[in-house]
């Protein structure tokens, strides 16, 4: 029964209505095979470990101490000096029961007061936060007799199990009753062997992506192990860095059907951040805590569509990071480099209602910072239904639901009075980049509805549902209806087939001379379980290319995506959740420095890796002499795991082997040889081993072979006629500080010459006797001691056919 400690109602009855619940509850059947003990030392052999007292401030609670008076074992726990009936050894249950469930709890209690009363009622009693109490089960011992609690409970399907805290107790009086009869009602006690047994809740699901979601030679998406929208890109020393909503927090895939409910906006307050130099292989650098009591910005519920800028302030680089609160304002963070640390220089939102010019715009959020040549700095922002009281046409077609306005010098507070974007159809996600001394402004379009005037007709041009329009100006505050260039981008569906369509979020970036398009699609959400997505979105990246008259090409949508831009330099230590492609695994945060970002980055690890599971890299530059050897940084979750490097695809050639070896739960690093890491290849990690998980990954780095040996020796081969025959020449020529001796092999004979003096050239000839030879070469074995060091070295002299007949 459920009981309520504001009533009073409980407490006539209380013998009575705890001897028929343990008599009822006695009948239920045993706990199954899969129940699990669910108290932590309920032995006391640990101390007082998990325990504290109920009613634990000074006014109202006990005294917890062990006792080497126990049931069984070296120690039990006695509860002394109790304020109240309810003062007893407590322990905190939150997050290991379900609803519903059945457990059995037992314990021993004893009392020796020879002031109390013979016998006296004990109980086990459920606090389920607030005012709601259950007594689980009850005994009445004699005094100074051990008394046996055992009984079995059932949780109520309704009942929530948020807080639930297990205790023991005598029976309620109140608080003047109690302590005018201490002996009777608040004599000091002895617990031991405290246990409750049933089955805890599932884990929760499992975010991890099983499937291969970036297909292999394929760059878009991004990322194949986790989601990402209304992704912006951003370049800063070489680097380009992609801040997008996370998506991947609220998905929670059904462990049966693999099936996640559908997104839900309103929980989401981090944001997910990847980067790249090549545009294929990205490293996953984590989630910023942007909003949420735990945040940067506490004061801020969510954090959707980031926006990205640099500025020098007061002479230092800050790194400002723009977000949507919800649909209902827009904030700014501050860091210290692209990757943070992150601060909040404000304590309110930086656009909200009261921000001048903003009134009439629903949905204040979507922020894109522009920082300009001439170092002035503004914000786009805005989107949603149209004004009510624009015509039902004019809703449609120019909405005017988009601002933009200046930022302060500090990029944290804004300047004058928001300007009127009238971006025809437009819905929301607009962003403005710099080309040419041209601003362009793209934004998503609306799909129409009541909210938008209701059936009405587009003009000729316009944008239609879900597309991604653009205008062009001269002025970063003016955009007339006048500055619409044309769709940049139709919806995604169109591309990507079902289930891919909704509306879209873009930016646009330039890149070592080059532009390119950022959107999203749901396109790992629809190979994870098909055409009916459930609004999980991941990024991708396009070409963004002009005509000559600096309009925007209309891009494409493609799995292909773009070219990489160069190959990965693997003669370092990088990042083992940099992936180009990946299969099965998951990424957290670790504590520690990154290897390859250094003290103040967050540090991930690749985790959950299973047997099958891999990653890997696309287009690693090995060189002709090739990678000698491969370091990983690991930690063993158990024994008998390995890595396997390969080539090309993860059942490809094997490069090199690394056995998993070390301690479990312990960095380690483990180095293995490699044979025929040379030239410019995909590579694979293939991970094996034991069912369960086998270990976490930090870093990679490979080591360059030694190159061969070499010696500055030219050697020139030809032919020649002489009276009718063919003669073979050859010229060798020392480069070297030290003698050398060069023995040369032809196929018409071999010379030597036992040291060619520094600077010093020979020239040799081989007569052949014969009228014509066919091409050919001669081989020159050179050696010298250099530095104390003997080196010999081979060089092929090719040489033409010739005929002197």
């Amino acid at each position: 029964m459920r009981l309520d400690r504001r009533t009073g109602h409980r407490f006539a009855a209380m013998a009575t209505a705890g001897l028929l619940l343990v008599a009822g509850l006695a009948m239920a059947g045993p706990a199954s095979a899969a129940d699990e003990e669910l108290i932590t030392n309920g032995g006391f052999e640990n101390g007082t470990t998990g325990w504290f007292a109920n009613n634990g401030n000074a006014a109202d609670g006990a005294t917890l101490a062990l006792t080497t008076d126990a049931y069984a074992g070296a120690s039990a726990l006695r509860a002394s000096a109790r304020k109240t009936t309810g003062s007893g050894p407590m322990q905190d249950l939150s997050g290991k029961l379900q609803a519903g469930s059945t457990y059995t709890v037992k314990a021993r209690v004893k009392y020796d007061n020879p002031n109390s009363p013979a016998t006296k009622q004990f109980f086990v009693t459920m606090h389920y936060g607030g005012g709601t109490y259950t007594n689980l089960g009850s005994v009445t011992p004699q005094r100074g007799q051990w008394g046996y609690i055992n009984s079995t409970f059932t949780i109520p399907a309704t009942q929530s199990t948020a807080t639930t805290r297990i205790f023991i107790e005598t029976p309620w009086v109140d608080s003047a009753t109690a302590t005018a009869a201490p002996d009777t009602h608040l004599m000091d006690f002895t617990v031991d062997d405290v246990s409750l047994v049933g089955t805890p809740p599932p884990p929760p699901p499992s975010k991890t992506i099983e499937v291969v979601g970036k297909l292999p030679g394929e760059h878009n998406p991004l990322i194949g192990h986790k989601f990402g929208a209304d992704g912006f890109g951003f370049v800063d020393n070489g680097r380009v860095y992609m801040y997008m909503t996370n998506d991947t927090q609220g998905y929670a895939p059904n462990p049966l059907t693999g099936i996640s409910p559908s997104i839900d906006y309103g929980k989401i307050n981090q944001v997910t951040l990847i980067s790249s130099t090549d545009l294929v292989n990205w490293v996953d650098h984590g989630e910023i805590q942007v909003a949420g009591a735990t945040g940067v910005a506490p004061f801020t519920n969510n954090s959707w569509a980031p926006g990205m800028a640099k500025k020098t302030v007061n002479g230092k680089d800050k790194y400002f990071l723009y977000y949507a609160n919800g649909g209902g304002s827009s904030n700014v963070i501050t860091g210290d480099s692209p990757l943070g640390p992150w601060t909040s220089e404000r304590t309110s939102t930086l656009i909200n209602s009261s921000t001048p010019g903003a009134q009439g715009v629903n949905w204040l959020f979507d922020p894109a910072p522009l920082v300009d040549d001439d170092g002035r700095s503004y914000l786009y922002f805005g989107g949603g239904p149209a004004s009510t009281s624009f015509p039902a046409a004019e809703r449609f077609n120019n909405p005017k639901n988009i601002r933009v306005i200046e930022l302060g010098d500090d990029m944290i507070s804004t300047k004058g009075t928001a300007a009127v974007v009238d971006a025809p159809v437009a819905f929301e996600a607009s962003q403005v980049f710099k080309r040419n001394g041209k601003y362009y402004l793209s934004y998503s379009s609306h799909f129409g509805g009541s909210d938008f005037g209701g059936n009405q007709t587009p003009l000729p041009g316009y944008p239609g549902g879900g597309q991604i329009g653009y205008m062009m100006s001269d002025n970063p505050m003016s955009w007339p209806k006048e500055a619409y260039a044309g769709v940049l981008f139709p919806n995604q569906s169109q591309f990507f087939g079902a289930g891919t369509g909704g509306n879209n979020h873009q930016s646009v970036f330039e890149y070592e001379g080059k532009y390119y398009f950022t959107y999203h699609a749901p396109t790992l959400n629809k190979r994870i379980n098909g055409n009916t997505t459930q609004g999980y979105r991941s990024p991708h990246i396009e070409e963004l290319t002009f005509n000559a008259d600096g309009t925007a090409k209309q891009v494409v949508g493609t799995y292909k995506g773009v070219d990489q831009v160069r190959s990965f330099d693997p003669y370092r230590v990088f990042e083992a959740e940099t992936l180009g492609w990946s299969k099965g695994i998951a990424t957290a945060k670790i504590a520690g420095p990154s290897g390859e970002f250094g003290a103040t980055a967050p540090n991930l690890a690749v985790t959950d890796v299973d047997n099958g599971d891999w990653t890997a890299l696309s287009a690693v530059a090995f060189g002709d002499t090739g990678a000698s050897s491969v370091t990983v940084k690991v930690k063993p979750a158990q024994a008998g795991g390995s890595i396997q490097v390969r080539s090309g695809s993860e059942t490809g050639a094997v490069l090199g082997t690394l056995p998993v070896t070390g301690t479990a739960g312990q960095w380690t690093e483990i180095t293995a040889p490699l044979e025929g890491a040379t030239g410019t290849k995909d590579v694979f990690f293939t991970y094996s081993g034991p069912s369960g998980d086998l270990f976490e990954l930090d870093s990679y780095s490979f080591t360059a072979a030694p190159a061969a040996p070499s010696l500055d020796v030219s050697v020139v081969a030809g032919t020649r006629c002489v009276a009718g025959k063919t003669v073979v020449t050859v010229q060798a020529t020392n480069g070297e500080v030290v003698p050398v001796a060069v023995s040369l092999s032809s196929s018409f004979g071999a010379k030597s010459i036992a040291a060619l003096a520094p600077g010093s050239s020979t020239a040799q000839a081989f007569t052949s006797r014969q009228v014509s030879v066919p091409a050919g070469s001669v081989s020159a074995e050179v050696s010298a001691t250099v530095d104390g060091k003997p080196i010999s070295v081979t060089v092929d002299a090719p040489y033409a056919a010739r005929s002197c007949g």
